[in-house]
């Protein structure tokens, strides 16, 4: 095997490293989130003659809302020597510009983790940097496996010695791939050969000597696009999870990843080699056109934030009601509250302001503060809600916990009366393919009718918006979405022990998730 080189920076163990002693901070109990959360971001930068580093550092910037617990970027330099630097904390707390200029190279890859339950630890962060018989790979991934405890299994039985570091199915698809190249196969071969071994959500990039791969589950399931920067003849690619990425940095938009294809980019090359290793049914998450992706991101040719507004403007022809004001749940339920009152007629206003500097915390708040909950994060206005009939929109409903919080404060705001839309059809089943929601039992939805539910939050009425109207203002067909979530129609057939656990990697009596 090429023995290669791999540069450490001072913070940030990497493979082959021991892992950090645990945070004991991050053992304290926290209230469990109200929403779906997403598991990562991905970013990734090929280019002569620039600060990659620097321009991989804003992609994740742009990409912070996929993940806020870690982040990393390789480094590939002309010598194929890779720096690797990742940490826990937001991008802005992992890298400045000291360490961004001890990371030249023509090839970065980068990555944002968010991992909702459990211990938090380095060693899961990412970049995957291993060594091949053709040079190192370094691999960042979106999305989640559901045979990642068969694969490991595969793994260890064909490489006894193989030292597992993390407990994410990432690091499969990395020893997947390196297992490949090692028998005989090159780049592209072995990413098909790697990628057939996987089943679940995989958006991938992955940098190698050969230059940068980008690759996506048969199925769609989580966004990858690419595009170029400057002119398309300079051969400066760049390929993040979402076109805001892209636009951050200045980057034109070419087109997505399609559902199961592999794209190769070399330096020199003004056009990527494209090709398709697998074909399913397209399957693109609807949580990302709903929630999880900016607003600014464009899918099928336009913004998410048109198409959010269309939802709003289903919901109010689904669910009108009498009303003084429409207020949205500041950020993501904004452009759906602005389209329920372009069709009702009922004014919309700023009642809720986000305090949008709050983020993810081991310092707990006092039971008082605790018990006022939502004002941490959102502060009702009481001279725009009081004496008013408030309908109050938002994307979605999870526990039912922070929504209930909401309704109080609301009508300590003043509000004569609270009547919740909800922006997606009712969460009933639990998300297997790199959404972080709760195990069924945990979704209200699951558990309680609409007039439970009602009863339950405090309102004077709750509604969602229908399946179809959700799919209907995509302007897309219905079957090219996952909506298991929804349903519990799920595109990818799952083991029971898939659906019992999603701590299958972990070992016994150490939580943690094993997400991407």
């Amino acid at each position: 095997m090429q023995n290669v080189r791999l540069l450490l920076e001072p913070r940030g163990p990497v493979v082959g490293m021991q892992p950090e002693p645990i945070n004991p901070l991050a053992q304290l109990p926290a209230e469990p989130a109200d929403k779906p959360e997403e598991a990562c971001g991905v970013f990734a930068v090929l280019a002569t003659d620039q600060a990659v580093a620097n321009l991989t550092y804003f992609g994740l910037y742009a990409l912070q809302h996929r993940g806020q617990e870690s982040a990393g970027i390789a480094v590939f330099d002309a010598e194929n020597q890779v720096r690797l630097h990742k940490d826990m904390g937001l991008v802005s707390q992992v890298f400045d510009q000291e360490v961004l200029q001890r990371m030249p190279g023509e090839l970065a890859i980068g990555h944002n983790r968010y991992s909702t339950t459990g211990t938090s630890k380095v060693c899961n962060a990412q970049p995957v940097v291993l060594n091949t018989r053709l040079g190192p790979l370094a691999l960042a991934h979106n999305g989640n496996l559901v045979n990642a405890a068969e694969l490991r299994q595969a793994i260890a039985a064909a490489n006894p010695d193989t030292e597992f570091t993390s407990t994410t199915d990432s690091e499969l698809i990395a020893f997947a791939l390196q297992n490949a190249v090692d028998q005989g196969l090159d780049w592209a071969d072995a990413l098909r050969e790697a990628a057939g071994r996987c089943r679940g959500a995989f958006s991938l990039v992955i940098g190698t000597p050969e230059g940068l791969f980008a690759l996506r589950d048969g199925h769609g399931i989580r966004p990858l696009v690419f595009g170029y920067l400057g002119e398309s003849d300079q051969s400066q690619w760049v390929v993040s999870s979402e076109t805001c990425g892209l636009d951050i940095i200045g980057a034109r938009y070419i087109d997505d990843v399609q559902p199961g294809e592999l794209v190769h980019f070399r330096l020199g090359d003004a056009t990527p080699i494209r090709s398709q290793w697998c074909q399913e049914p397209v399957k693109l998450c609807v949580f990302e056109m709903i929630y999880f992706a900016r607003p600014d991101s464009r899918f099928f040719g336009e913004s998410l934030y048109s198409y959010r507004v269309r939802i709003g403007e289903a919901l109010a022809r689904e669910n009108p009601i009498e009303a003084d004001i429409v207020i949205g749940v500041p950020d993501s339920g904004i452009p759906a509250a602005i389209g329920y009152s372009q069709w009702s007629g009922i004014p919309f206003g700023d009642g809720l302001i986000k305090n949008r500097y709050v983020g993810r915390t081991f310092i707990q708040p006092t039971q008082a503060m605790r018990e006022a909950g939502i004002r941490v994060k959102l502060n009702p206005l009481p001279d725009v809600l009081g004496g008013k009939r408030v309908v109050v929109i938002d994307d979605s409903i999870v526990r039912g916990t922070t929504s209930r919080k909401l309704v109080h404060a609301l009508r300590d705001a003043g509000a004569t009366e609270v009547h919740m839309r909800i922006s997606s059809p009712p969460v009933t089943h639990p998300c297997f393919y790199g959404i972080d929601t709760d195990t069924q039992d945990q979704l209200i939805a699951a558990r309680m009718t609409l007039e439970e539910i009602e009863r339950h939050l405090g309102v004077d009425s709750l509604a969602y918006l229908s399946k179809a109207g959700m799919v209907e203002a995509a302007h897309s067909a219905s079957s090219n979405f996952c909506t298991a979530c929804f349903d519990g129609n799920y595109p990818i057939e799952l083991d029971d022990s898939v659906r019992s656990s999603k701590l299958m990697l972990e070992p016994a009596g150490l939580a943690v998730s094993n997400r991407a």
